[in-house]
Formats: structure tokens, C-alpha cells, sequence
């Protein structure tokens, strides 16, 4: 599986749907600490979005140098309570990078947002990019492991939490391996 870091500058945010419309806002959020806003706009009633694994990487790249606090730990349960892209009939694209192609992204004319939703399939929700979301969000939180199991041992007042982000996983350890770590 393919993942290369991307700058937060270089992801076009407004261009990536959430939960609630357009990603402008996302960078912002980062920057500011505000998980539980960000949270509500990655995932939602169990789906994951355009933003997902782009704001995934954001934070979890700069995870290992920073304090975590218990609002940014249930942005990734959250995230990994919608880890059910098995059930999805497609393959996910080959590398990260090719989510931002022309072709899943929204226009960059705000107006033309209401004649997206209105088509049968809108820009970014074909089957093969709309797995790659689940997809390559959960490779991201796993290749995290070490980072959460370090933070278990250093901050008991997380453990509670990381425990169940660790059950999450390994609930699906089975159907991720049987995938080859999903691709």
C-alpha cells in the first residue's frame, strides 16, 4: 500500500467533501486543536468521507510529537467504528495520491454543489474511491499501533480509550490480513 505525506497546504480541502459539505474548514480545525468538530465532519453515522484519510494523516503525522488528549483519541474510534468497507463489492485505488485526481474531485464552483448531491453517483463516491476512504484510513490508524501502544504506557488516563481503539482493530485483524493488509 502506497501512502506518501502530503503538506496540509497541498491538499485541496475545499475540494473534498464532509459529513456537511466542503472541507475549507478542515486545516483550521487541525491547527487549532478542535477534534470534536473535526470529528462530526470526518465521520458520520458511519460513514467516512473525501477528508478522512487526508485529515487522518495530518494528525496521526504529527502524532508521535505532541501531547494527545482524549477528544482526538475518539476522532480515531470514531473513525474505526466505521471501519466496514468489507462489505463494499470494490478494490480501492492503488495509491493514496490518485484520491486527488480531477475526476473525485468536487468543482471548485460552490454553486455546483447541489447538482453533485443530485447525481446517482456524485464526483468521489464511485465504488472504488469511496472504498479507498475506509481503506486507506484504516492502514493509516494501523500503522499507528506503536505510537498508541507508547502512549498506553506513558498516559494511563488514556488507556480506557486506547483499549477500546485496540479491541476496534483487532476485532477486524482477521479480514484485514485475509486482504493483505487490504490491497
Amino acid at each position: 500500500m502506497q501512502i506518501t505525506y502530503k503538506e496540509i497546504s497541498t491538499i485541496p480541502w475545499h475540494r473534498l467533501t464532509t459529513a456537511y459539505g466542503r472541507g475549507t474548514e478542515i486545516p483550521e480545525l487541525i491547527k487549532a486543536e478542535k477534534y470534536n468538530e473535526l470529528s462530526q465532519l470526518i465521520e458520520h453515522q458511519g460513514t467516512l468521507w473525501q477528508v478522512t484519510p487526508w485529515a487522518l494523516q495530518q494528525l496521526l503525522h504529527t502524532l508521535p510529537n505532541r501531547k494527545i488528549t482524549e477528544e482526538e483519541l475518539q476522532l480515531y474510534i470514531a473513525a474505526a467504528s466505521a471501519f466496514t468497507w468489507e462489505k463494499l463489492a470494490s478494490n480501492p485505488v492503488s495509491h493514496m495520491d490518485e484520491l486527488l485526481q480531477e475526476k473525485w474531485l468536487w468543482s471548485e464552483d460552490d454553486e455546483e454543489d447541489e447538482e453533485e448531491w443530485e447525481e446517482e453517483e456524485p464526483r468521489g463516491y464511485e465504488q472504488s474511491a469511496f472504498i479507498s476512504y475506509y481503506v486507506y484510513s484504516e492502514y493509516q490508524i494501523r500503522e499507528a499501533i506503536p505510537i498508541f501502544q507508547n502512549i498506553a504506557q506513558k498516559r494511563k488516563d488514556l488507556v480506557q480509550s486506547l483499549t477500546e481503539l485496540f479491541d476496534l482493530l483487532e476485532s477486524r485483524k482477521e479480514i484485514w490480513d485475509k486482504r493483505g493488509g487490504a490491497l
